[in-house]
């Protein structure tokens, strides 16, 4: 089929200046029926009632931001851009505007992955899935996948921590019933039931992340144990060794304390009489 050529912008090199060069893209026009979705792209939950605004978007204003594909066989793969594919369909549209990239298998998936990451339209789950797969795909560290996708070390590290949730939790997460931060503070209790007591209550009494934090506060409160006879013994020594070195240093001679049960003794050594009269008056305070 014939293409429509378009002026290229900018686009795909201000996003991923490392993996791309001006002659290895491609943008035209090209027949939605042409376009096969990736099976390994991170987004996997599309809102119907979202795509169909988006849809009515499109059909006032067209696609903004061109598709991102690849030639494969019978047509062609999409790397980024799922989203405004379907919408498109929904709109009525014949053909979508495309970058043809020339990429292999594993260029394809880093193109992907780093394509979707950088928008902002991933629910948190589907965001901390691309950043494992990214880092555990090319063998990378949190700090170069931040430089891939462009965002801070601190947010992929906090992403990342919201895939050891239980499935139920994330589940919450993806359908929007709690937020990212709801997460966060659900993963500062230990225990997995409190998790999900927790989780619960938020939705119950549409709790803010605030309101959470401080429940999640009070709930890691862990309760003093209590102590056995050897704990008890070892505590009372600790505290007279540290009532015996206060006494030392203030009056400037060796004491020694002594305890028997629930009695003592307290020995004061002096080496003069002079010495006698300065710690008595050291302790009566003349």
């Amino acid at each position: 089929m014939a293409t429509k050529r378009m002026a290229l912008g900018k686009g795909l090199g201000a996003l991923i200046p490392e993996v791309e060069e001006a002659d290895e893209r491609k943008l035209f026009y090209c027949g939605i029926e042409e376009i096969h979705p990736r099976r390994s792209q991170p987004r996997k939950h599309f809102d119907e009632s979202n795509l169909q605004e988006l849809a009515e978007t499109i059909k006032e204003k067209g696609i903004l931001q061109p598709l991102t594909v690849r030639r494969i066989e019978g047509g062609y793969e999409l790397l980024a851009g799922e989203r405004r594919w379907r919408a498109a369909q929904k709109a009525g549209l014949m053909e979508v505007p495309v970058i043809l990239r020339e990429a292999d298998d594993r260029e394809a998936l880093e193109i992907s992955l780093i394509e979707n990451l950088q928008r902002e339209d991933l629910n948190p789950i589907e965001e901390a899935e691309g950043y494992r797969n990214l880092i555990e795909t090319f063998s990378i560290s949190q700090e170069e996948a931040s430089k891939r996708v462009g965002k801070d070390r601190t947010t992929i590290t906090n992403a990342l921590r919201l895939l050891s949730l239980s499935s139920e939790i994330k589940n919450h997460l993806i359908q929007n019933r709690i937020t990212a931060g709801h997460a966060r503070a659900l993963l500062s209790l230990e225990s997995k039931e409190k998790q999900k007591e927790l989780c619960n209550l938020i939705i119950q009494k549409g709790l803010s992340v605030r309101e959470a934090e401080a429940w999640a506060k009070r709930w890691s409160v862990k309760p003093k144990k209590k102590m056995g006879p050897a704990g008890k013994r070892e505590e009372l020594q600790s505290q007279l060794q540290s009532l015996q070195d206060s006494l030392r240093r203030h009056l400037g001679t060796k004491v020694r304390i002594q305890a028997k049960g629930k009695k003592g003794k307290i020995e004061i050594e002096y080496y003069s009489l002079e010495e006698l009269e300065r710690i008595i008056e050291t302790i009566i305070g003349k």
